[in-house]
């Protein structure tokens, strides 16, 4: 079962919901690992205090041009539909940040003069924490494209009975590269007018790839009742409906995970892995 994790916008509980899932489904015997694919801001090493065993280099191709080769004949622009490659007076300008390491370039290159080198853009952090396996990617400050870090924190995966996604916010090229291949997708948003906006886009982005999805309401009972009323609407699930509690945010703002603080908030999460788990089991039989 692979649970991705995912919101219309960021600080609305995603990581809190999907670190304390990995945690409760730990404690139940589940075989359990978590990826941390919120490249541009991972935090569920915060809560899950994993140790890193191996950190390596994420890596794409990018082209480099011999100049002595190279005559300006402007092929390699016309293939790139990103200017990520630009014929100049004398020869070419690639733009790294641009490039979607397609190859493109150096197929069409009548002269050879064009070869692809890897390029840093992040890292791979693969560690554990207790009995949950933990794998995050990390972007490099400055780095624009990050589903390539997102996609080698995926491969990175190892085997388990339940596998937990926390992705990265909003709707954007990250997040559908998070969570395409999960079994389902659980949203996380808060009942006020933004949080009701910023879920209809997620929503939107979820149908369109035809995953199965469900909602989590977090800080259920500060704001209106707008984001029930619209799940009823749109027939989607509501799993879980997770209350404003003191204590809670005084142990997150400790690091520290709300189901370690609260036998309540313990048990709603092991409500919500039933919920998720169980009818991935019963299409299984």
């Amino acid at each position: 079962m692979i649970v991705a994790v995912a919101s219309g916008k960021g600080g609305v509980g995603k990581t809190t919901v999907a670190t304390n899932l990995a945690c409760v489904a730990a404690r139940a015997g589940r075989s359990v690992a978590f990826l941390d694919c919120d490249v541009e801001e991972p935090n569920g090493a915060i809560f899950l205090k994993p140790r890193i065993e191996e950190d390596r280099a994420v890596c794409r191709l990018v082209p480099r041009v011999d100049l002595d080769q190279c005559d300006g004949c402007g092929e390699c622009e016309r293939m790139c539909r990103f200017s990520a490659i630009v014929a100049v007076k004398g020869g070419v300008e690639t733009f790294p940040e641009l490039c979607r390491s397609c190859g493109g370039c150096q197929l069409v290159c009548p002269q050879g003069a064009i070869r692809e080198e890897p390029r840093e853009i992040g890292r791979l952090q693969i560690g554990r924490s207790r009995r949950v396996p933990f794998v995050q990617g990390v972007l490099n400050v400055g780095q624009a494209m990050s589903p390539p870090v997102i996609r080698a924190v995926k491969r990175a995966a190892p085997p388990a009975d339940v596998t937990i996604i926390d992705c990265p916010p909003g709707a954007s090229c990250p997040v559908i590269a998070a969570v395409r291949g999960a079994d389902c997708v659980l949203l996380v948003a808060e009942p006020t007018p933004f949080g009701l906006a910023d879920l209809r886009i997620a929503v939107e982005t979820v149908r369109s790839l035809a995953l199965a999805l469900g909602v989590v309401i977090n800080r259920a009972d500060i704001g209106d009742d707008s984001v029930r009323r619209y799940c009823d609407e749109e027939d989607i699930p509501v799993l879980a409906e997770i209350p404003d509690v003191r204590a809670v945010a005084e142990a997150y703002a400790r690091g520290v995970l709300a189901a370690e603080v609260s036998e309540h908030c313990r048990q709603g999460f092991e409500r919500l892995l039933g919920e998720l788990v169980s009818p991935a089991a019963e299409a299984a039989q």
